[in-house]
């Protein structure tokens, strides 16, 4: 089944698995996790505790489903008392990362403690990344399409290049997730997640256009350049 979107926009999915079944998994996924890799998480946070001064969270308030404003979760990585600047993007190698932080954030251990959004339904385990309300604020109807599901841990575009690919790249594949949401694609994603950890992005990065997730969208001719906000992460 499908639904069109506000404004005459292009339909989206709005398939049994978006509308039940994933949230079930997500909750059941994340509670499993969560138990199974406590020792972990209490380990990374005695560490991160112990090497820099500082919280052992970083929080910050990132738009979800349908613009709704929520608290995401994260190991802090960078110095202590550093003031997030929303519009920068933080590369691996920026100075102001820990030693520890360099080591969370290369094999995506900083993003675990998402889980405990995952648990309160705020996340989903696979879906576009969470974004700034200021830059969800000025999404067009085509843009507002990724915010049709719940934020994911890890996504489509996650997968496929993440922070060496331009926004408007990314948003691209962030629609084609929405459109084609289901439980092989979830998989894949999760599974080529693992991958990404162990080879890097850049070896996995590929043009929206090159993906065989092209046919899906279609970006609209008049849509402007997408000029996005870093996340302000620490």
């Amino acid at each position: 089944m499908m639904k069109s979107m506000e404004g005459g926009a292009t339909p989206v999915s709005s398939s049994l698995w978006a509308r039940g079944p994933k949230r079930v998994l997500d909750a059941s996924a994340a509670i499993t996790l969560m138990l199974a890799i406590s020792p972990l998480l209490v380990l990374i946070a005695a560490l991160v505790k112990l090497t820099s001064p500082g919280p052992v969270f970083f929080t910050q308030d990132r738009a979800g489903k349908d613009g709704r404003v929520f608290q995401l979760v994260k190991f802090r990585t960078m110095r202590g008392g550093r003031t997030p600047d929303p519009k920068e993007i933080v590369p691996l190698h920026h100075p102001d990362i820990t030693r520890l932080g360099y080591v969370l954030r290369r094999f995506k251990l900083d993003e675990v403690p998402q889980l405990f959004n995952v648990i309160r339904g705020e996340m989903s385990l696979v879906g576009p990344r969470p974004t700034l309300s200021d830059q969800v604020a000025a999404y067009d109807a085509f843009r507002r399409q990724r915010l049709l599901v719940r934020p994911g841990i890890t996504g489509l575009a996650q997968v496929y290049g993440n922070s060496l690919m331009p926004w408007d790249e990314r948003i691209l594949y962030d629609i084609a997730y929405v459109r084609r949401c289901g439980f092989f694609l979830d998989l894949s994603i999760l599974l080529r997640t693992i991958l990404v950890v162990f080879v890097g992005e850049r070896r996995m990065t590929r043009p929206f256009a090159e993906s065989p997730f092209s046919p899906i969208v279609t970006r609209p001719i008049d849509t402007q350049p997408f000029h996005a906000k870093g996340e302000g992460s620490a």
